[in-house]
């Protein structure tokens, strides 16, 4: 508590400080946030300050300083509005009170693609190979569609355009063995482009406490670690071509796999999680293109430019158990399989070695978009989009797989009707499969007074059931305690209110932005338990037997209506032209209704994870001493006050620091650059020890170490000629973005 209140004591002293500096600011050095482009608020192109929508950016100057290891890693300690927790099924992510089924994170404009409907393994994303991050909050379903209720992450890759050669390689090795490999190699030649990036991940895990709740015992020599011992790696290849000048053609692909080894039995075999580890296998296809309608040559400088973009992907997602010990596996909604034609429950033993697919999801999605600029200082973003969902999960379906599809037409005019006021409104209208058609609006508009802008915004966000909401039905097990999680072919689909408001200052050395936000949900889909007459007909609660051990069924319904209102407070003071300070503050309240079948009542409650206050500060020092070397420091805390929970507690308030320094060692000629990082995470050795299974704050492991040697080898120079699109070629990436 001492250190949470220190950290607002210095927080308030800081933003003092910036305000007071601000005074003195009278020189003519630049903000590099002001010379920004950004594209994910609008899908197209706009100087940051000037941009209509509220943008959060992490510059790749944040990035190259603040040397995070994972995607997790720097949205938690670069931004306030975040929090996450580490999990065997992907990223538990929360954004201003909601969860990961309602942010949508792109790569370059185009959706990730993981558990649909549940948690994304945001491993697929190599921080070594993002070049920024551009943080948009709140519904934007209009130009998104479905998942982007609580707000968009879009993820800036590295373009690497030279002609000739580029390759480059960074091995960081840290704390309980975690290794991050990165390995990149591109080439360009006339028209065409070549980038293959490979990475590699692995960590031993860590346990922070042995005690753990079971079927109502204490144990204190539990196995299960706070975070599991994990292997994954990705392979990624890019093809370009330019057939003309104004046109690029693109084709590219990825294949990952990870493993989480989990512990195997111990003393108290208690859990199924000692019998088996997990296994994902994915892997995306896409090709596509980009035509500049007016042609011409030269590079890509931002100017107003008709064009139309047109992209196709596939992507699949597949989950499985690797068993390691002998298990038995209740097998209800396809026992057919099994000699059994009554769809009751069977016991077929599993043993080690053996593999059982879980779930395959897959995805396969259209999309066409254009840009338009038209009389009056209008700029038209048109497009159409057809995304298929397929499910194959045999035992989890009633027939074994399951899918659905949507189609959408979308609209969204950018007018300047003064100069010193632009109006954005958007329309789109959706056909789904099972729930016809919705249209789904918005509108802001931004004033601007000098250094000054002012923003006004609303929204509203649609989000229908999911694949698995609607079909999957999942059986639990521990010891003698059994979960049957249930879809529910009657749900409705979630809609939002969004309203913001955001004031900001963007000078040459102080940047300071507010945002209010309000943000009303309805019918909100949730886990429940319901009697067994609201099971669906054909599934039994019992097993075989002497049927003593009954099931607990939970079922998806439209039970909640929530709100979520809060505040964003961001502040960045360039002392000096070597040193920036940064400060983010974000304060959160929720409520929920919830149905508590004991008292057959709704009930006001929290969002489960919230935490009323969380805050980020930083100081970014670079300096270059020589030509032979190059120093950056960064020194950077995060925050959160407590993390409120329905069940098994809330989890503790903490403050955790950390420093990296970066070191640009001499060149050898103009071909090869080094790099040595060196840096210490949580200085103060901050740990939660709370027992299993209940919520944690967080999950650190106390004080780690690293270190990262990277080498980059460029051989060529820039393209002049046929270049249209690739001498920018991030800008361009960042348009693709609908």
């Amino acid at each position: 508590m001492i250190i949470v209140v220190n950290m607002k004591k210095c927080l308030v002293g800081l933003a003092l400080l910036c305000v007071a500096q601000t005074q003195m600011a009278q020189d003519t050095l630049k903000s590099d946030s002001i010379q920004e482009v950004v594209v994910t608020g609008t899908g197209t192109r706009h100087l940051l300050k000037n941009a209509p929508v509220q943008t959060e950016v992490i510059t790749s100057r944040m990035l190259s300083q603040y040397g995070g290891k994972s995607l997790e890693d720097i949205l938690a300690g670069l931004t306030a509005s975040f929090a996450f927790n580490e999990g065997d099924m992907g990223s538990q992510m929360q954004l201003n009170g909601l969860g990961n089924s309602y942010i949508l994170v792109l790569i370059d404009g185009k959706r990730i693609h993981g558990d649909v409907g549940g948690e994304n393994d945001l491993a697929l994303i190599d921080p070594h190979n993002i070049e920024k991050i551009e943080l948009v909050k709140g519904a934007q379903s209009a130009l998104y569609g479905s998942d982007a209720m609580a707000g968009v992450i879009n993820i800036i890759t590295k373009k690497h355009t030279e002609a000739g050669v580029y390759a480059d390689n960074s091995t960081r090795y840290g704390s309980h063995n975690d290794l991050r490999q990165h390995n990149s190699v591109a080439l360009a030649f006339g028209r065409f482009a070549s980038q293959t990036n490979f990475q590699l991940q692995r960590s031993d895990g860590w346990q922070n406490t042995a005690e753990e709740r079971a079927e109502g015992v204490v144990l204190t020599d539990s196995k299960n670690k706070t975070v599991n011992k994990f292997r994954n790696w990705q392979l990624a290849e890019r093809l370009t071509y330019q057939p003309m000048p104004g046109m690029e053609l693109y084709a590219e692909g990825s294949y990952y796999k990870k493993n989480i080894m989990r512990p195997r039995n111990g003393s108290h075999p208690s859990c199924d999680v000692y019998t088996y580890d997990l296994r994902y296998n994915n892997a995306s296809a896409a090709v596509g293109g980009k035509w500049y309608l007016d042609g011409g040559e030269g590079a890509l400088d931002g100017g107003k430019r008709n064009y139309l973009t047109l992209d196709v992907d596939w992507n699949k997602h597949a989950y499985y158990y690797d068993y390691t010990a002998r298990h038995y596996d209740w097998v209800l909604l396809r026992g057919e399989e099994y000699g059994d034609q009554n769809g009751e429950w069977f016991s077929v033993a599993m043993l080690p070695g053996q593999s059982k697919l879980q779930s395959d999801q897959q995805r396969a999605m259209a999309q066409m978009k254009g840009i338009f600029f038209l009389p009056y200082e209008n700029t038209l973003n048109a497009g159409a989009e057809y995304r298929y969902d397929y499910l194959k999960a045999p035992e989890r379906t009633e027939t074994g797989t399951a899918s659905d599809w949507t189609s959408a037409l979308y609209v969204q005019d950018e007018f300047n009707l003064l100069k010193w006021m632009n109006i954005t409104a958007g329309l789109r209208l959706v056909d789904n499969r099972n729930f016809g058609f919705r249209l789904t609006p918005k509108v802001s508009t931004m004033l601007s007074a000098g250094d000054f802008r002012f923003r006004l915004g609303w929204s509203q966000g649609f989000k229908a059931p999911t694949v698995k909401e609607l079909h999957y039905r999942y059986l639990h097990l521990m010891g003698s305690s059994t979960f049957f999680n249930l879809g529910n072919r009657d749900l409705d689909p979630q809609t939002s209110n969004y309203y913001s408001a955001n004031a900001e200052y963007r000078g040459r050395r102080f940047t300071a932005a507010v945002t209010g936000y309000l943000n009303k949900l309805d019918q909100m889909i949730a886990l429940v338990n319901v009697p067994e007459g609201e099971i669906p007909a054909g599934v039994t609660t019992a097993y075989l037997g002497d049927g003593s051990n009954k099931v607990q069924a939970r079922m998806y319904k439209n039970m909640d209506d929530a709100r979520t209102c809060g505040l964003d407070v961001t502040l960045s003071y360039k002392l000096m032209a070597d040193l920036t300070l940064n400060a983010a503050y974000s304060y959160l309240d929720t409520k929920a209704h919830l149905y508590d079948e004991h008292e057959d009542r709704m009930t006001t409650v929290v969002i489960d994870g919230t935490a009323h206050h969380k805050w980020s500060a930083s100081a970014l020092y670079s300096h270059t001493f020589s030509p032979c070397y190059k120093l950056g420091v960064s020194l950077s805390t995060r925050g959160s006050s407590t993390r409120h929970y329905q069940n098994n507690g809330n989890g503790k308030g903490y403050q955790i620091w950390r420093i990296n320094t970066t070191h640009d060692l001499g060149r050898s000629g103009k071909m090869l650059a080094y790099r040595l990082e060196l840096g210490v995470d949580n200085i103060f050795n901050y740990v939660d020890r709370t027992m299993h299974p209940y919520h944690l704050g967080n999950n650190t492991s106390g004080t780690t170490v690293h270190a990262t040697l990277s080498i980059k080898f460029n051989y060529g120079k820039k393209v002049k000629n046929n270049t249209v699109l690739s001498t920018k070629h991030n800008s361009n990436n960042e348009e693709n973005s609908d």
